[in-house]
């Protein structure tokens, strides 16, 4: 897929308050749009890019599902990111140095509000099918939402309509443990907070994967070592991987960005928010997933009219979603274009 930038030379204005004076929105394309293709539109999750090709391999590219030589596909990086789009990492243009913790607060309908620019850009009037999983999937309902009748087929994955306490008490912890890193609050360079997202990363991890999950791959394989060092061992990489690639600042941001969730605010509640969606709509639960449990994706699928709802098996609770590409493969290859 191909990297471009769109850039907006006016304020953007943000939900919960205050505005930058121009941003940067990141995306990636299969080549370039004609009417005649048809549009594939994927949401990405919390510390992907937008190169869905990347992180989504199985499913994503040349002569997979979503075809990348039949389909125009593309993916937008979502603000607060660092991947390219405007975020706490960014230039401020009136100080000339990284905004930090200055940026303002983002939340999903902003997100979507960048996106929707990125659209208007390319000049497609309608997306064929849109796929949102996780935090991606909070940004497809809410587009769903917002722009109805744009919308054809729609498939939201290990998602919800509004953040619930479990999984927003795992990243509120996960924004104490950056606030708990001195250098993350002295703001003197976007390496500070890295112990700090270390920290947040090895927790999130938790939530992500199981308990079977963890016992089968991560167990000590000397019987008689006297302090666990494997899984230790596991976290610590796992946290070195992301700090070479996010800082602690665009993490802080993308976070209380999912926090933020709520598909009824000011719209009458979840169930009426959920019943204005017009597209042609599946539901995909992960059996494991700690953080958005099929009990509560069931629960909310039923307000979407006509919704399909399905279950697919998994070891590794949420990061499903990444590894269980065929069970995806076969419930979304009827929704392609």
């Amino acid at each position: 897929m191909i990297r471009k930038n769109l850039h907006v030379a006016t304020p953007f204005r943000f939900e919960a308050g205050g505005e930058v004076p121009e941003i940067d929105i990141c995306y990636h394309t299969s080549g370039e749009y004609t009417p005649e293709k048809k549009v594939v539109w994927i949401c990405h999750a919390l510390t992907a890019n937008s190169d869905a090709e990347e992180w989504w391999p199985d499913l994503v590219g040349p002569g997979c599902a979503i075809n990348t030589d039949k389909y125009f596909v593309c993916c937008v990086n979502m603000l607060g990111s660092c991947y390219g789009s405007s975020g706490p990492s960014s230039i401020n243009p009136r100080t000339r140095k990284p905004y930090m913790l200055s940026f303002p607060p983002v939340t999903v309908r902003d997100i979507i509000n960048a996106t929707i620019l990125v659209r208007r850009h390319l000049g497609i009037q309608t997306i064929d099918l849109l796929i949102g999983a996780s935090i991606g999937g909070f940004q497809a309902l809410e587009w769903s939402i917002m722009e109805p009748k744009r919308i054809h087929n729609a498939v939201y994955i290990a998602t919800c309509a509004r953040m619930n306490a479990w999984c927003g008490a795992t990243l509120a912890a996960q924004r104490m443990t950056l606030e708990a890193d001195p250098t993350f609050l002295a703001e003197r360079s976007l390496k500070g907070g890295r112990t700090g997202l270390k920290c947040a990363r090895a927790q999130g991890l938790i939530t992500y994967r199981t308990y079977d999950s963890f016992v089968l791959t991560q167990s000590e394989r000397n019987e008689d070592s006297i302090f666990p060092e494997r899984v230790e061992s596991y976290e610590q990489y796992q946290g070195e991987k992301l700090v070479k690639r996010f800082d602690a600042y665009s993490y802080y941001s993308v976070v209380k960005s999912a926090e933020s969730h709520n598909v009824g605010r000011f719209r009458g509640g979840i169930e009426k928010a959920l019943g204005s969606i017009k597209a042609h709509s599946m539901v995909i639960s992960i059996s494991t997933d700690l953080i958005f449990p099929p009990k509560e994706m069931e629960q909310w699928a039923q307000f979407i009219p006509n919704a399909e709802y399905h279950e697919i098996t998994s070891l590794y609770g949420h990061d499903g979603f990444l590894l269980e590409w065929q069970q995806l493969k076969e419930l979304m290859t009827p929704y392609l274009p």
